[in-house]
């Protein structure tokens, strides 16, 4: 019934573009409505291979001291086979389970029972309930930002039981990352299969669903836009920055404890892995009412891809050059170490300056000064499902006159400044550099087509006054 439903409504919005001489805007928000047999491939690999992969790097690290090409060898060449890997590899605990539970539940109380506090005392941060964008069937939906709160109660409570309370080893994340891992993979299959089953039985919003007919593509990609438990419980943006974000400088300093344990210091690369990527976390909540307008939670829906992604591929693969210096302590020269610091202090930089300068320019409605002058842009409209014609201004001024996805860029550079933290002698803590070019320019790619599909020919415009993706002269 749901399927002839959005079969039906498909049709309408076609009939409608057409009147209006448009691409079908509207039904280029999020994900397609029809899948391709490239796309299915694609995810039909992604469904089989990426909770390989993940369980691949980690158990490289746990029986081959994190090299990648090992563990292959040994099968390759008969010294190993498949089951001894598994046998040697550490099983789901009563330990684990219970500790993972606590830790969801604990981030889930932190979310829905204690509204923000720290909008009100600390100056230029915005917390609180705040309006998301429009949805492709216009609605807007509020949110209950907390995420830095959560952030602090959380790292303040980890500090205190370290130096005072004693209850648990600082250890405790590395000591069951194995078998956290498989409550990882548990939950977020979990959540994933709950929300397909919700996107066709009861969705929060009906008109913000969409069906294929395809259940790897609906399951992989998502069905509903926005689900949502009660008026607060939001899928996307708790599974989105908890429990993975909160828990990535977690383990981070985890890992850190375990390196004083095992080798009796805590090297310069550890701590600056540690500190980048906590900038990079805290960044993320401080700035949590302005991912409200990015892609995640803009455009995409929410199936397998986010619920998986941010239980098990975020936090096991984003955390990979601390769990590396665990096995590998790397001591930097100090102008390695002053390089490293520099390249993830300035792509920081570039990062948060690009998205402020978008920022003021939405919130001004181009009525500010960006690097002292009146912001250039393109006046663009287009359609939502429901009808309601919108009008937006694309800026090209500023960083964004000097790419269209400048902010990639300088998240692209701190990316690297991790991995280079690392040393040289293994490939394994670069595949973080490796897997966000893909995953940028991958998401360049969806961002331009479906703004090509929602602008047209104001598409055009823009990208011929802003000609380049990334690199300004390159691509």
């Amino acid at each position: 019934m749901a399927a002839r439903q959005e079969k039906k409504l498909s049709e309408e919005r076609k009939h409608q573009n057409m009147q209006n001489g448009t691409k079908a805007s509207q039904g280029q928000w999020g994900r397609a409505w029809e899948v391709d047999w490239f796309s299915l491939a694609s995810i039909l690999f992604l469904l089989t291979f990426a909770p390989l992969i993940v369980y691949y790097f980690i158990m490289s690290c746990a029986q081959y001291q994190c090299s990648l090409t090992a563990p292959l060898l040994d099968l390759l060449t008969g010294n190993k086979h498949l089951s001894d890997i598994w046998n040697r590899t550490p099983t789901l605990t009563y330990r684990a389970a219970g500790i993972y539970s606590l830790w969801v539940t604990f981030q889930v109380v932190l979310y829905m029972s204690f509204p923000d506090f720290c909008h009100k005392f600390l100056p230029g941060y915005v917390g609180g309930v705040q309006e998301g964008a429009v949805t492709p069937a216009g609605v807007v939906n509020k949110y209950q930002i907390n995420g830095l709160q959560a952030w602090i109660i959380t790292h303040v409570l980890w500090f205190a039981n370290a130096s005072f309370l004693h209850l648990f080893s600082p250890t405790i994340i590395f000591d069951n990352w194995i078998p956290l891992l498989w409550c990882a993979n548990i939950l977020g299959y979990a959540v994933s299969t709950f929300a397909m089953i919700k996107g066709y039985f009861f969705p929060t919003n009906a008109k913000d669903c969409k069906f294929t007919g395809n259940f790897f593509y609906d399951y992989m990609m998502g069905i509903e836009f926005n689900p949502r438990i009660g008026k607060w419980f939001d899928f996307k943006l708790f599974f989105n920055g908890r429990p993975g974000i909160v828990a990535w400088t977690l383990i981070n300093l985890s890992f850190a404890a375990k390196q004083q344990e095992l080798h009796g210091e805590v090297t310069n690369s550890m701590i600056l892995v540690n500190v980048l990527q906590g900038i990079y976390v805290l960044d993320f909540f401080w700035n949590e009412a302005w991912y409200l307008k990015t892609i995640d939670i803009c455009h995409d829906h929410f199936g397998w891809y986010l619920g998986w992604g941010d239980c098990v591929w975020l936090p096991y693969l984003y955390t990979l050059q601390g769990l590396y210096l665990v096995y590998h302590p790397v001591q930097l020269c100090t102008a390695h170490a002053l390089g490293v610091l520099v390249l993830g202090l300035l792509g920081y930089y570039i990062f948060r300056a690009t998205n402020h300068q978008k920022d003021l320019f939405r919130r001004t409605n181009g009525n500010c000064r960006i690097w002292g002058r009146r912001p250039e842009y393109i006046e663009c409209s287009y359609t939502s499902v429901d009808g309601t014609r919108y009008h937006s201004k694309l800026m090209t001024s500023g960083f964004w006159g000097w790419a269209r996805h400048f902010n990639y860029t300088g998240d692209l550079m701190g990316s690297l400044a991790y991995c280079l933290a690392c040393g040289f002698e293994h490939l394994l803590p670069y595949f973080y550099i490796t897997y966000m070019a893909i995953l940028l320019i991958h998401r360049c790619l969806r961002d331009e087509h479906r703004c090509s599909s929602k602008y047209g020919k104001d598409w055009e415009r823009y990208t011929a006054a802003v000609p380049y993706r990334l690199l300004p002269g390159v691509f």
